[in-house]
């Protein structure tokens, strides 16, 4: 019984293709519009991810300023050399401390010039950041200790500067210094924020401090953990830290920030999932106005066979089975534009990632919710035009011009 009116539903359906494809690119397009949607959030999401585990999941940053406060930026002092030993000495579950100083500048090698960062800091600041050397070797202790004159390179810097040269052994000029290339950085590439990772220069925090800054301030200080510690118990303990060394009384604003990479990544996934949901919800939108269509046209196709329904009423059949035709025709209608937008969302989601250099992501659980609300769109939206049919009164029906 079901499955004949299946068979009917499929072949009214497919005398009127033109009105069926119409009718059914509603439902498509809002099926698509939520996979897509879901699929490009998602995909986003994973790429940060991605980028923020490359720096490591353990890894807290210290800087001086408040983030919230009216501490930020030059007012606050600076660290020194006996802050980074006093995390070395007092924390427990530290597995590298590097300090970091950072400024723009200019480099040169012969007549090729190009605008980068120079980076000052130690070999530790490789292990904290997850830097590995593909060529070359890191500083070396005496090198750290005098303060000299070599550099690592990220890939950016040495294709600008170089293009097919080798750089090793070389010497290139960084605004009034000069430093020979003893090490060449793997590359990472750009992370999801357009930000170039390999566009830097590093070399000894003491070669920056003499010769670029002109002191012996410290900008930033990066910690990293053991894999086995709760960098939750870390962070407090730094700040706890900093709050005694820069006489900072109990309750008052600290004038430094100490960020934790699992605190960031949590933030960026509740912000994307925020984001992902809205859009989802505002493209399901377009779903209802499928259905809307759905109805609009049942009704349409109710009036046009209504000697049709009499004929059949009046010929035996039930109330229930003529409802049940109509109620089928438009399940199959909207499931048909399910099926067609679970096709397109994916595509869209593959050109998406495609274009943004993200992963692709298809959920199968918002694939099958999808397909299986529009097929409840239909039973809805379709149960009136079938209920408006059942209702009919044979002799009414057989008089209908």
């Amino acid at each position: 019984m079901l499955w004949t009116t299946f068979l009917l539903a499929v072949r009214q359906l497919a005398r009127n293709k033109t009105r069926t494809a119409l009718t059914a690119l509603g439902v498509m397009i809002g099926v698509a519009a939520v996979i897509s949607m879901v699929g490009i959030g998602r995909g986003a999401t994973q790429a940060v991810n991605e980028d923020l585990e490359s720096i490591g999941q353990n890894l807290i940053f210290v800087v001086p300023g408040n983030a919230h406060g009216p501490g930020r930026g030059g007012g606050s002092s600076p660290f020194r050399d006996a802050d980074v030993e006093a995390i070395r000495d007092q924390l427990q579950g530290i597995n590298v401390v590097a300090p970091v100083g950072s400024r723009s500048t200019v480099a040169a090698w012969g007549e090729e010039t190009l605008r980068t960062a120079v980076t000052g800091s130690t070999n530790e600041y490789l292990s904290a950041s997850r830097w590995e050397i593909a060529r070359g070797r890191p500083f070396d202790e005496g090198e750290l200790r005098a303060g000299a004159e070599v550099c690592l390179l990220g890939q950016t810097v040495t294709e600008g500067l170089f293009g097919g040269a080798d750089p090793l052994e070389a010497t290139l000029r960084a605004d009034d210094f000069t430093c020979r290339v003893i090490g060449l950085l793997e590359p990472k590439g750009q992370n999801s924020f357009g930000q170039d990772q390999d566009d830097f220069i590093l070399i000894p925090l003491r070669t920056f401090q003499r010769r670029i800054q002109g002191n012996r301030d410290i900008s930033t200080i990066f910690v990293s953990t053991r894999e086995d510690v709760d960098t939750q118990r870390v962070k407090e303990d730094l700040e706890a830290l900093f709050m005694q060394r820069r006489h900072i009384r109990e309750g008052a604003e600290p004038d430094f920030t100490v960020r934790d990479m699992a605190e960031i990544t949590a933030m960026l996934d509740n912000v994307s999932t925020i984001l992902t949901s809205f859009l989802a919800a505002i493209a399901a939108v377009s779903l209802l106005v499928g259905g809307i269509g759905i109805m609009n046209i049942m009704m349409v196709s109710v009036t046009e066979r209504t000697r049709e329904i009499g004929i059949r009423l009046a010929v035996g059949a039930l109330a229930r089975d003529v409802l049940l035709q109509f109620l089928v025709e438009a399940v199959v209608l909207s499931g048909l534009g399910g099926l067609c937008g679970i096709a397109l969302g994916v595509l869209i989601s593959w050109g998406a990632s495609a274009a943004l250099d993200i992963p692709l992501v298809v959920d199968p659980f918002i694939v099958l919710l999808s397909f299986g609300v529009s097929a409840f769109i239909g039973v809805v939206f379709g149960f009136f035009p079938a209920r408006r049919a059942a209702n009919m009164k044979p002799i009414d029906a057989l008089r209908h011009e």
